[in-house]
């Protein structure tokens, strides 16, 4: 599951065509948060974390969790 939400952040970033340092502002995290978040060195974030990341992607929680 922790390489889908990583993977998901990742696509949906780039997606929108933000850096992981544009991300990390938005999402009010500090920049190594989300790139450990990406290359899964981080396979257990928070709810919380998961939460900010989302808002600041503007999607749902959810969809960093579907394949």
């Amino acid at each position: 599951m922790a390489n889908t939400v990583s993977e998901n952040i990742r696509k949906l970033r780039q997606k929108k065509g933000i850096s992981q340092d544009r991300l990390s502002k938005k999402a009010d995290l500090a920049l190594n948060t989300i790139v450990k978040i990406e290359t899964c060195e981080n396979s257990n974030p928070t709810v919380e974390t998961l939460k900010k990341i989302a808002k600041a992607l503007d999607v749902s929680a959810r969809d960093l969790f579907e394949k």
